[in-house]
This record gives C-alpha cells, sequence and structure tokens, in this order.
C-alpha cells in the first residue's frame, strides 16, 4: 500500500456513501474500499457494537487508523463513515485527495436510514441529533470537498452518473 486514493467519498449518514462509492467504483474498474466495512472486520465487532461495549472514543481510534491506512491505497475508490472527517488526523490527511462529498437533507436521510439503532449517534431523538450533527460537520465537509453531488430526491444512478462526470472533468 502505497499510492493514492482515486476519489474519496464523504458525507453525512443516509447519504448513499457506501452505495455510491461501490457504482462508481464497479464503473470504473476500480476497488472499493468502505472504511466502515474494513473497522468492522478489523474489530470482528459491528460499529454498534463497538460504541456500546467499548465507546465512542474507542471506534474513532479504530476508524482513524482503517482511514489512514486506507489513504495509502493506490487508485481506490474509498468512502469513509460520517465522522471520520471530524477526526483531526483525518481531516489533515484528506487534505491534498480528491474528494466527493455526497450531500442530503434530512427528509431524504430519514427515509433511507429510517435512524433505526445500527446509527449509534442517532438513537436518542434521531431527527434533532442528525440536525445538528450535520450543521456541526458541513463546514469541513465543505472545505475536504473538490466536487459536491446533492443526493436529495435523487436515485442511485442519477447520483453516480453526475459523480462520473464530476471525477471525469477533473482527471
Amino acid at each position: 500500500m502505497s499510492g493514492v486514493p482515486f476519489v474519496v467519498v464523504i458525507g453525512p449518514p443516509g447519504v448513499g456513501k457506501s452505495t455510491v462509492a461501490a457504482e462508481v467504483a464497479a464503473r470504473l474498474g476500480r476497488r472499493l474500499v468502505d472504511t466502515d466495512a474494513l473497522v468492522e472486520e478489523r474489530e470482528g465487532r459491528t460499529i454498534s457494537d463497538l460504541f456500546v461495549e467499548e465507546g465512542e472514543d474507542y471506534f474513532r481510534a479504530a476508524e482513524r487508523r482503517a482511514v489512514l491506512d486506507a489513504l495509502r491505497e493506490d487508485g481506490v475508490v474509498l468512502a469513509l463513515g460520517g465522522g471520520a472527517p471530524m477526526i483531526p488526523d483525518v481531516t489533515a490527511a484528506l487534505e491534498g485527495h480528491r474528494v466527493l462529498f455526497l450531500d442530503v437533507g434530512i427528509a431524504d436521510a430519514a427515509k433511507r436510514i429510517g435512524f433505526d439503532k445500527s446509527r449509534p449517534l442517532l438513537s436518542v431523538n434521531p431527527r434533532q441529533s442528525w440536525i445538528t450533527t450535520m450543521e456541526a460537520r458541513r463546514p469541513t465537509y465543505e472545505s475536504l470537498a473538490d466536487h459536491r453531488v446533492d443526493t436529495a430526491g435523487r436515485d442511485v444512478e442519477a447520483v453516480v452518473a453526475e459523480a462520473l462526470t464530476l471525477l471525469e472533468e477533473s482527471a
């Protein structure tokens, strides 16, 4: 592992980072690395279980390691967990990488994720938690992004098509 990802996909819970990144990777013949899946693989537990059993600090440390390792993989399409860009070391490491910010509003996010218990940070008053979290994260997402795609009211095909167009134009 010594390279640079083709693109790093960031955004809030419910935006479709994993789905869009997987489709972009497939269409470009590139490998997908999803850091949430990488953390779960390395830890042998779900993210929800990590939060409950070890706490958020433990999870964020595991997430930090996974992201920093993945950022050294050449040519991959990299999907980050929603909170990863908020980790100072990750924020700094993302500078200079091509970053795609997938954006969404609360109405669409609620439909997509249903605010279930698998989202530990959204388990108490999920709508307000999502809004508060997004207000805190938006400036970081926007400052890191080379490209932004609004996913609200759009299907995966439309989002992927726009993402691929933006990535092609900036290649």
